[in-house]
C-alpha cells in the first residue's frame, strides 16, 4: 500500500472508488473537504433497515459513548436517488437552465462593448474590464460556496446567491458611471459562480452513476451554449435598443432562474437532509445521540475554513497533474473569451457588419457544443467497457482517451478561423472554424474533470476548485489584451498564435496518459493503491 498522509484509510476507502463507474460512488457526492479524516461517510451512501449506524465516540472525559448516525431507510422516498425519473429530470433541467443563464450573463454584454464606452466617455479597454471582473468572480466564489453547500445544503446557497445576483444586475442596467458597472458586475460574478459550482453536485446527489451519462451531458452543454448564444441574442438586442437592455434581459432570465430554483427545487444534499432528520429525531425521541457526521465535527469554523480554502492552492502548486491540467483548461477558457473579442474584430472591424449579424457567426460554435454533448453517453459507454477490462479498477489515465482525440479539434478550428479571416474572403470561413472548437470543448472539459476526480478522489473537490480558480483568472485576463494582440500581430497571426498555443497543449494529455501513473506514485495527495498500480501497468 502506498501511504499518503492525507488519505482516509478506513471504511470509506472501500466505499468510494473511481467516479462514474457503474454502481460506485462519485467522490464529488460526498462532503470530504468539510469532514475530518476519521468520518464515516457510509452514513450518506448506504440505506439501512433501521435508519441509523451506531458509532462509538470518545468524549472529552475519556469515556466512549454510542452515537446514532442517521441514515436513509431502504427505499427512502426522501433520498434524492429514489425520486421519480420525472422529478429528477425536472430538477436537472432547472439547474441546467440556471447554468445557461449564468454563462449567458457572462458573455451577452460583449455584443456591445462600445455602448458603455461612449455613454461614460471611457476607452474600450476600460469597458472590457466589466467582462473581466465578472469572470474573476467565477474563480473566487467557488472557493467558499462549494464547501458551504456541503455544510448547510445546496438549496440555501442557490437561493441566497442567485437573489444577490438578481439584485445587483439592476444597478448595472441603470448605471450612471463606469465605476458602478464594474463594481456591480464583480459582485454578480461572485454570486453567479455558485450555481456553476453546485450543479455537478446536485446531479450527483440525484442520479445513480449508471444513470448519470445523459443528465451530465445536458449540464455540460449549458456553460458552453450560454457564451455562444449570448453574443447572438445580445447583438440584435443591442442594435435595436442599446446596451442597457442587455442587462435588463439578464435580469429577466436570472429572476426566472431564481424563482424556479428557490421555490420548486427541493434540497438534494444528503448531509443536509439527514441533518434536518437528526434534529427532528433528537426533539421527538428526546435523545441527543441522533447525529450526523457533520454535527460530530468539533473543529471550530475558522479551522475548517482554513483547511478547505488552503487545500486547493496546495494542490495547485504541489501537484503537477493539477497544475498542468488547470493550465490547459485555462488556455481553452481564455480562447473562448478571446472569441468574444475576435469575432467583432473580424466581422465588425474587417467586414463592417452589425453586432446582430456578427452574433449569428457563433451558431456553428453552439452546434459543435451540442454535438459533443450528444456524444457524451458514448464516451461513458466506452469507459464502462474499460472498467470491465481492468476488473473494476481502470487507471485514472483511461479518462484521458477522449481528451487525446478531441484536443486536436481546437487548433484545427483556430487555424481555419485565422486564415479565412481576411476582409475580402467569404464570411463562411471564420464562422465554420467555430465548429471544431465547440465540438472539442466538452470532451476536453469532461475528461479533465473526470481525470482530476479519479486521481485525487477524496481531494477531488479541492482539485476542481483549484482548476476553476486559475481558469477563471486567466479567462478574465485574456479579454483585456486580445484587441491589442490583434492590432499588433494582425488578424491572421493573432489567431494563429492562439492555435499554436492550443497545439502545444495537445502534448499534456499524452504526457499524463503515459507518465501519469508514475507521477501519482510520488504524489502526496493522489489516490493510489496496489491494485490500481498493477492495473496501470497492465
Amino acid at each position: 500500500m502506498v501511504q499518503h498522509p492525507d488519505h482516509h484509510h478506513n471504511a470509506l476507502s472501500q466505499t468510494v472508488s473511481l467516479g462514474s463507474a457503474q454502481g460506485e460512488v462519485d467522490p464529488r457526492d460526498l462532503p470530504f473537504r468539510t469532514l475530518t479524516d476519521n468520518a464515516n461517510v457510509e452514513e450518506y451512501v448506504n440505506e439501512t433497515q433501521t435508519g441509523e449506524i451506531i458509532k462509538p465516540v470518545r468524549t472529552a472525559e475519556g469515556k466512549t459513548e454510542d452515537y446514532k448516525l442517521v441514515t436513509f431507510h431502504i427505499d427512502d422516498p426522501e433520498n434524492p436517488k429514489n425520486w421519480s425519473k420525472a422529478k429528477k429530470w425536472y430538477v436537472t433541467m432547472v439547474v441546467a437552465f440556471t447554468c445557461f443563464v449564468v454563462a449567458f450573463a457572462s458573455s451577452v454584454i460583449t455584443a456591445d462593448i462600445e455602448g458603455p464606452a461612449e455613454t461614460f466617455g471611457v476607452s474600450r479597454e476600460v469597458s472590457l474590464v466589466v467582462v473581466t471582473v465578472f469572470v474573476v468572480g467565477f474563480g473566487v466564489g467557488p472557493m467558499a460556496f462549494a464547501p458551504l453547500s456541503e455544510m448547510y445544503g445546496r438549496r440555501p446557497v442557490y437561493a441566497v446567491t442567485l437573489l444577490l445576483a438578481v439584485i445587483f444586475v439592476i444597478p448595472c442596467a441603470v448605471a450612471k458611471n463606469i465605476g458602478t458597472l464594474i463594481v456591480c458586475r464583480a459582485i454578480d460574478g461572485i454570486a453567479f459562480s455558485a450555481p456553476m459550482t453546485l450543479v455537478g453536485g446536485t446531479l450527483a446527489d440525484m442520479w445513480k452513476n449508471e444513470e448519470r451519462g445523459v443528465p451530465m451531458a445536458a449540464f455540460s452543454a449549458s456553460p458552453f451554449i450560454g457564451p455562444a448564444i449570448g453574443p447572438l441574442a445580445g447583438g440584435f438586442l443591442a442594435d435595436a435598443t442599446g446596451w442597457r437592455w442587455l442587462y435588463w434581459l439578464t435580469l429577466i432570465l436570472a429572476f426566472v432562474a431564481w424563482v424556479l430554483i428557490t421555490f420548486t427545487v427541493p434540497e438534494t444534499s444528503a448531509p443536509a437532509i439527514l441533518a434536518k432528520r437528526a434534529k427532528k429525531l433528537r426533539k421527538s425521541q428526546n435523545d441527543s445521540t441522533y447525529v450526523t457526521e457533520t454535527e460530530l465535527d468539533a473543529r471550530p469554523m475558522a479551522e475548517r475554513l482554513r483547511v478547505f480554502l488552503f487545500r486547493p492552492f496546495q494542490l495547485l502548486f504541489l501537484e503537477p497533474i493539477v497544475l498542468f491540467i488547470s493550465l490547459y483548461m485555462s488556455v481553452l477558457y481564455g480562447l473562448l473569451y478571446m472569441f468574444f473579442v475576435a469575432y467583432p474584430i473580424v466581422y465588425q472591424g474587417g467586414k463592417g457588419w452589425s453586432a446582430g449579424s456578427t452574433g449569428l457567426m457563433f451558431i456553428p460554435l453552439a452546434i459543435g457544443v451540442l454535438m459533443s454533448a450528444a456524444c457524451a453517453p458514448m464516451v461513458n459507454k466506452h469507459y464502462l467497457s474499460l472498467y470491465a477490462k481492468y476488473g473494476g479498477k481502470p487507471p485514472a489515465e483511461a479518462r484521458l482517451i477522449p481528451m487525446m482525440i478531441s484536443c486536436w479539434f481546437i487548433p484545427i478550428g483556430l487555424f481555419i478561423f485565422a486564415w479565412t479571416s481576411y476582409p475580402n474572403l467569404h464570411w463562411f470561413g471564420p464562422m465554420i472554424g467555430g465548429w471544431p472548437v465547440g465540438f472539442g470543448f466538452i470532451f476536453l472539459y469532461n475528461s479533465a474533470n473526470n481525470y482530476l476526480v479519479d486521481t485525487y478522489q477524496h481531494q477531488a473537490a479541492s482539485a476542481l476548485a483549484a482548476k476553476t480558480f486559475i481558469r477563471s483568472i486567466w479567462g478574465a485576463s485574456t479579454v483585456l489584451f486580445t484587441e491589442q494582440m490583434y492590432e499588433r500581430l494582425g488578424d491572421q497571426w493573432a489567431s494563429s498564435l492562439l492555435a499554436f498555443i492550443a497545439l502545444a497543449c495537445c502534448a499534456i494529455p499524452y504526457v499524463f496518459y503515459f507518465k501519469g501513473a508514475s507521477i501519482r506514485r510520488y504524489s502526496r495527495f493522489a489516490f493510489a493503491d496496489d491494485e490500481e498500480a498493477i492495473a496501470s501497468k497492465a
